[in-house]
């Protein structure tokens, strides 16, 4: 890609796993990747336990707000990954959809949100070499 490739990650609430992914990408994209994450109906605050679960590597996204979903959102993205939660997105020509099956986050423990940040990161860092090799 010539230009900074833009990802777009979609889950309902933006409290959770999109938000885990953005903060992954972030990370590792250490600038050289545009990151938004997104929901069709977002929460009021991240989810406690992915903010744990992050925190445990030195990432903090207690300050991240979920945010609404929006065409615009979408057009921009070159990227657009909706994190197994059957939420649907416009349509573009032109752009990569990807849907990445995840267990939601919400509700659980810490314990049980490892295993979902693990599997993320592992998509992450696979996603971060395909677009900037």
């Amino acid at each position: 890609m010539s230009k900074t490739p833009e990802v777009l990650f979609v889950c309902v609430h933006n409290a959770g796993r999109s938000q885990m992914a953005a903060a992954l990408l972030q990370h590792y994209g250490m600038g050289r990747i545009s990151v938004r994450s997104a929901g069709s109906a977002p929460a009021e605050k991240v989810n406690p336990a992915a903010a744990d679960a992050l925190a445990e590597w030195g990432l903090d996204i207690t300050a991240e707000v979920p945010s609404k979903l929006t065409t615009e959102d979408v057009e921009a993205s070159d990227v657009v990954i909706t994190m197994g939660c059957g939420d649907t997105c416009p349509v573009f020509p032109g752009k990569r959809y990807l849907d990445w099956q995840l267990e939601d986050p919400a509700g659980q423990g810490i314990d049980s949100v490892r295993p979902i940040r693990d599997d993320i990161d592992r998509r992450v860092r696979g996603l971060v070499a395909e677009l900037l090799d």
